[in-house]
């Protein structure tokens, strides 16, 4: 069963002296089966928010104890800053990442609230999904008031904590503990030193928006409803709260967001539509910076919506897009964005298990041909499919860009969309083939002495030798199903590169046969004689479909030659 991961985004109200973080973070460090994704500091905030990811009840651990830190060294009675706080830790939520219900994620944020409550005698809210009444579902209600009105707040028994006294300690403050779903901070810069102005936009694009008044200025009477409530000009964006400040550091004045849906307010809808706004008010957006990490897809998607206007192929390599993303958001205007420390999933992914998609294309071929087994026919098999479907890519990337062709550029770019699927599968394979293997080997290697030994054993070589045949197989299968690539740019394709979409079906050709192979070798000491039948029976039907396709797409190559 896949492993449950929880993400942990407690922010603390230092932002300047870094020995502080260091011992706090130091603290989340020590805790195995926890990674400390990424520490963000704030000078002008004077608040470091710290991104930490793992198995929930590790992840738990750590926070406890970096928030133990933090009361220890953290002097609220002593701490200015722009942004809105109320304790040392001032939040700490729960997101839930993989294998993880919401549900579970606020059972581990109440279960972390408790033990702060009662060991550390911190006062605890819990806000969001962790809520217990829905009036602190919104952490703004949690926080109102900030440090300095938690004296009177506690003295308000609808305002009595969550789980500590509600006794106000002028060091450590209060802390908000939730559950929500992924959030992103996002920061966008505009062209002026006013603090005014940029409210003016944030009104304008939050969906609080602002307080209706007579007139629609600042200086009109507020507009009340029939309940004395003042009433609100709803802003333009969902799920995304907004503030105005000036950044002393930067120079600039910024719009500080926080989209609490990215679903529903993505990344560069938040951008275009501030754009639009501060133009409306004479303002221009010089570009934006993302607090903390965000998911790939936010910035794959705001990368696809650029060249969407630019009507350019979405089909191209993901660095590309990513690429196309920061520039267009200015994403490295203030200072540089390195994708490595800014996206979960590429951090995730830093100690992910694939040396060979990693070799440049010199070594893959030296560690083929040196005296290791592995990698073998398999991973290469693989590679030739990935390469194969990559010049089937080529010819749809290329002919999205034809001069003329203007009007068929979604129709291509969808060709190449699908391409970069397969290619990327297949990629996937190359390194999983050799692990596969390596698994077989691992299982003849256990110990034999004993009946109960032997049993396991054999029992592990034939799990392992089902994982070598299944591996190669979905090599073939996604080798034969990229071939639909080739064949539509052979078609309809730009004809100066319908060669390379011959090529590229050859290539892919090639994969499925070598990867047959593999198949068939190992399949010589396997006993699940009905696994067998079904895996043989599923290859020889692809082997022919795809002896078949390939003549088709020649045929088409050489008709235009």
């Amino acid at each position: 069963m896949s492993k449950k991961l929880v993400e942990c985004v407690p922010n603390f109200s230092e932002g300047r002296d870094m020995s502080i973080i260091k011992q706090i973070t130091d603290e989340i460090e020590s805790v195995e089966g926890v990674k400390l994704l990424d520490v963000d500091p704030g000078k002008a905030t004077n608040r470091t928010v710290v991104t930490m990811v793992g198995t929930p009840d590790e992840v738990v651990e750590a926070a406890f104890k970096a928030i133990k830190k933090a009361s220890q060294l953290i002097d609220m009675s002593k701490h200015t800053g722009e942004h809105p706080r109320m304790g040392a830790t001032d939040v700490c939520p729960f997101v839930p990442i993989a294998n993880l219900t919401m549900e579970e994620t606020v059972g581990y944020a109440r279960k972390l609230a408790k033990r702060v409550g009662e060991e550390l005698e911190i006062p605890i809210y819990c806000y969001e999904f962790a809520a217990f009444e829905e009036k602190r579902t919104n952490l703004a209600n949690c926080r109102a008031g900030e440090y300095e009105g938690l004296s009177n707040k506690f003295k308000n028994p609808d305002w009595k904590p969550d789980f500590g006294p509600a006794v106000f300690n002028p060091q450590t403050g209060a802390t908000a503990i939730g559950a929500r779903n992924f959030l992103v901070a996002y920061n966008i810069n505009l062209n002026t030193t006013s603090t005014r102005k940029a409210n003016a936009i944030a009104f304008d694009v939050r969906e609080a928006g602002r307080i209706k008044r007579v007139g629609g200025t600042i200086a009109g009477k507020i507009i009340k409803d029939e309940n004395g409530n003042p009433v609100r000009v709803a802003g333009s964006l969902k799920k995304t709260k907004a503030i105005g400040w000036y950044i002393e550091e930067y120079g600039v004045a910024q719009i500080s967001m926080n989209l609490t849906d990215i679903t529903v307010t993505s990344v560069h809808k938040a951008f275009d539509e501030v754009s639009e706004r501060a133009t409306i008010r004479g303002i221009r957006v010089t570009g934006s910076e993302l607090v903390g990490l965000v998911p790939l897809q936010a910035i794959l998607d705001a990368g696809k919506h650029y060249l969407s206007k630019q009507q350019r192929s979405l089909g191209i390599e993901e660095a590309e897009i990513i690429k196309i993303a920061v520039k267009s958001l200015g994403l490295d205007e203030l200072k540089p964005f390195n994708p490595e420390e800014k996206i979960i999933e590429y951090i995730l992914d830093k100690d992910d298990n694939r040396p060979l998609v990693n070799m440049t294309i010199k070594g893959f071929a030296n560690e083929t041909a040196s005296e290791s087994p592995a990698p073998g026919g398999g991973s290469v098999a693989a590679y030739l499919g990935a390469i194969g479907v990559s010049l089937g890519t080529m010819v749809a990337n290329l002919s999205a860009h034809k001069r003329g062709w203007d009007n068929r550029w979604e129709e291509f770019s969808a060709w190449a969309e699908k391409g970069q699927k397969y290619k990327k599968t297949l990629l996937n394979l190359v390194d999983e083939d050799t692990n596969a293997f390596n698994k077989i080997m691992d299982a003849f290697r256990m110990p034999k002495s004993t009946q109960e030994e032997k049993a396991v054993r054999l029992q592990a070589i034939e799990d392992a030798t089902k994982g070598a045949i299944l591996t190669p197989l979905a090599v073939m299968r996604v080798s034969y199903q990229s071939m639909e690539v080739m064949k539509a740019m052979a078609e309809i394709g730009l004809q100066a590169s319908i060669s390379d979409a011959g090529v590229g079906a050859l290539s892919a050709r090639s994969a499925v046969m070598g990867a047959f192979l593999n198949v068939k070798i190992n399949t010589a000491e396997l006993k699940d004689k009905d696994f067998l039948d079904k895996v043989m029976s599923e290859a020889k039907d692809i082997e022919q479909k795809t002896i078949a396709l390939e003549k088709e797409i020649l045929a088409i190559v050489e008709s235009k030659l």
